[in-house]
């Protein structure tokens, strides 16, 4: 296991999945099922979201984080727990890390009327006003990765053996949020021991990153080491959350993964990346599928919990609520 945060030579991961989402369910839901179950990760091309909308998308992005402090700071949402607007670089932390990840984020969430059942649940975005097209193009986006995601869970269903659209109802109206990450250059003063996103596990259903192509993202293996996700350009990283490893029972596994700090020129630019959590309904019952019962994994908690309960409880262990 490698055990110095800032080395980014990790093994590749070779063994990963990578898989065209343009072929039906049926066709990839063996491969991506191994590849959750062995890895938590696996790659999917051809996922059907615009590379125009994508371009638009790193553009406002990069727009947004280049503003001013000041007015950045200006659509922080105090008491929002980091669920909509701006989260200051500095802010979050992994669990059980002592030290703060380098990087700042914007969070974009679903938008309920007022009189849905599920509103409560969920925040209101805001939009910053400097930043031309923003809500329009960022809405569009977040709408193509939800396209996505659900085809990526009607895999994953078959895989369990489960009707093709289980996944359906369990995600409408779900709590997903779609952030945008700017991991600014590497200064003389960061933390020591801080690198860009420490290791963590993931607390949503699936999660779905765009921008992953640059050298960083590391997975720890079963055996303890850490191994580089290679991603080709404009393919999606796919990896399981906590949510559906407890709702598996650990058939699929959350695996711990990190973004570790890039050495040389690499270290003096930015690194953007936009990760999409999908969440289940936040009244949606987590508790383990019976067909998964017979090989739990006796370090999963198996007890049953809502998946608005089990947010809150994670969202306070990193610091954001």
């Amino acid at each position: 296991m490698t055990d110095n945060k800032n080395d980014t030579a990790g093994r590749t991961t070779a063994g990963i999945a990578s898989v065209s989402l343009a072929k039906p369910p049926e066709a990839i839901a063996g491969e991506l099922g191994h590849s959750f179950a062995e890895y938590g990760f696996a790659v999917v091309r051809d996922h059907g979201i615009s590379p125009d909308l994508i371009a638009r998308a790193e553009a406002k992005s990069k727009e947004f984080f280049a503003l001013p402090d000041d007015v950045k700071r200006s659509y922080k949402i105090e008491g929002g727990g980091g669920a909509r607007g701006y989260t200051p670089f500095g802010t979050e932390k992994a669990k059980d890390a002592d030290i703060f990840d380098l990087k700042e984020f914007w969070h974009i969430g679903r938008s309920l009327g007022e009189d849905h059942p599920l509103a409560k649940y969920m925040a209101p975005n805001v939009w910053p006003e400097e930043v031309e097209s923003f809500r329009d193009t960022f809405s569009a986006l977040y709408s193509a990765f939800e396209e996505a995601g659900g085809r990526v869970l009607e895999a994953i269903a078959l895989h369990l053996g489960l009707d093709q659209k289980y996944f359906e109802p369990t995600v409408k109206d779900g709590n997903s949020v779609m952030r945008l990450l700017h991991y600014p250059p590497l200064g003389p003063d960061a933390p020591e021991g801080a690198i860009r996103a420490a290791a963590h596990g993931d607390i949503n259903t699936i999660t779905l990153l765009l921008g992953a192509e640059e050298a960083g993202l590391e997975l720890l293996s079963k055996s303890g080491e850490w191994l580089a996700v290679d991603v080709p350009e404009g393919a999606l990283v796919i990896n399981v959350g906590d949510m559906l490893e407890r709702l598996t029972a650990g058939t699929l596994r959350s695996t711990t993964h990190r973004v570790v700090n890039p050495r040389g020129e690499a270290a003096r630019r930015s690194r953007y990346s936009m990760p999409f959590f999908l969440h289940f309904r936040p009244d949606f019952l987590i508790e383990p599928l019976p067909s998964c019962l017979p090989n739990a994994d006796p370090g999963v908690d198996l007890e049953p919990i809502t998946a608005h309960e089990f947010l809150q409880q994670r969202l306070r262990e990193i610091n954001l609520a």
